[in-house]
């Protein structure tokens, strides 16, 4: 969330970004809360400090014998506490206003980040070339059907449409792609692995910025208010949730595996063929704990970190800046990576590597203490590195024969139990 005091001092930028997220937020009435705060705050001030003069004046009246006049200082003093009291009523009734509109405010967009649309999404490099085949290239549905290493009519069986039931050598196939990815960022990376809950509470998916704005996106449990995790950024994010931190033991990275569940409930439902749009997928996600001074560093850093991936499994992608209306609720700046899938002919997300600056911080309650004594809060990246399934559609699509059997990427063949091809 952002601090209140920047809000009232930088309303202007506020409200901007507002409008580039296409949020709608009542950004003056929060201004107007504040100023009632404020104004309650010095009010109340005002009493208790009466109250505390009053106080010693009815020592002293006690001590010299003058009982009628404590009493009345008594009288006044129980009127002053009456007033104390209403206003403390006001101000908890306006603050928990105050506090569910700064939870929907979203983060403030980063100056080099383009304003609008997807159409001002910028490409900033390309990696590979995209092959060329000399068949008719098949997606990864036909090919997935032919060698039977997934199951959709089964999946929808068992749980319903949108999910996934990978098989034989396409559940070692998802196995291994994981397994490479964590060996790569722990070991080449330095990030360490964390395999958390994939249930949280309401309090962690508030404090990464999916709750409230996201909640009908989210799958939430009936009896119990724990949601399934939509990424591990949320229990990865959430370990140091209301910690103090030490400046030498910055920056922290980590890396996680799970699978990630989305409803998707909205607009972004639609696409739903295949794996591109999945309800329940895979990810190897990676978070970061940096000093706000080093951010945007790390935010280069951490992109570069998912790259390797992709260059690694020699998969021709491009990475794009984000436009503002582009950029999560949370974020302040955010590449895509996008790999190329020529069965389908399309550019498929695999990774979004994003800056909260100290916006989750704040949320959660993640500071450091510096070493001047100095406490503030600390930034928090993070990014797919990468995500699954659609990682799966770029090597079926990519390393495809003309007789519909599959290579391996190279990398994974020892992950594979050294199979160095998927066959009829």
């Amino acid at each position: 969330m952002l601090d209140l005091k920047f809000i009232r001092e930088n309303a202007s930028l506020v409200k901007e970004s507002c409008i580039q997220k296409a949020q709608i937020v009542d950004i003056d009435r929060i201004l107007q809360l504040d100023t009632q705060r404020r104004e309650i705050i010095k009010e109340l001030d005002s009493y208790r400090s009466q109250l505390n003069v009053i106080s010693r004046e009815i020592s002293l009246l006690i001590k010299e014998g003058e009982t009628l006049q404590a009493e009345e200082k008594k009288r006044q003093a129980k009127l002053i506490s009456q007033k104390v009291d209403e206003l403390q009523e006001k101000l908890k009734i306006l603050k928990e206003e105050l506090d569910k509109l700064l939870l929907e405010v979203p983060n403030v967009v980063h100056s080099s980040v383009p304003r609008g649309d997807a159409s001002l999404n910028k490409i900033v490099r390309t990696w590979g070339k995209k092959r060329e085949f000399d068949f008719r290239p098949r997606t990864h549905l036909e090919l997935a059907g032919a060698l039977d290493i997934i199951d959709f009519e089964r999946a929808a069986k068992i749980c319903g449409s949108n999910f996934v039931l990978y098989k034989g050598l396409g559940a070692k196939l998802e196995r291994a792609l994981f397994n490479f990815m964590l060996d790569l960022h722990t070991r080449e990376h330095g990030y360490k692995e964390i395999f958390p809950p994939f249930l949280v509470n309401r309090k962690s998916m508030t404090g990464t910025g999916q709750l409230p704005k996201l909640e009908e996106d989210m799958y939430r449990l009936k009896d119990d208010d724990y949601f399934l995790i939509p990424t591990a950024e949320v229990p990865v994010t959430n370990i140091h949730r209301e910690e103090i931190l030490k400046e030498e033991d910055l920056p922290i990275y980590y890396v996680s595996y799970t699978a990630c569940f989305r409803r998707e409930a909205g607009s972004y439902g639609r696409e739903t063929k295949g794996l591109v749009r999945v309800h329940q997928f895979d990810k190897v996600e990676l978070v970061k704990f940096v000093l706000p001074e080093n951010s945007y560093e790390e935010l280069e850093d951490l992109v570069k970190n998912a790259e390797r991936v992709l260059q690694l499994l020699n998969l021709p992608y491009r990475v794009v800046l984000l436009a503002s209306r582009e950029l999560s609720f949370a974020a302040s700046k955010c590449y895509d990576l996008e790999v190329y899938a020529p069965g389908i002919d399309r550019w498929l997300e695999v990774s979004s590597c994003s800056n909260f600056e100290d916006f989750q911080a704040r949320r959660a309650q993640i500071r450091v203490r510096r070493k001047t004594g100095k406490i503030q809060y600390v930034h928090t990246l993070n990014g797919s590195g990468v995500a699954l399934a659609r990682l799966v559609i770029a090597i079926l699509e990519n390393y495809q024969n003309k007789d519909m059997s599959v290579n391996i990427p190279e990398v994974l063949i020892p992950y594979m139990g050294n199979i160095k091809r998927i066959e009829k």
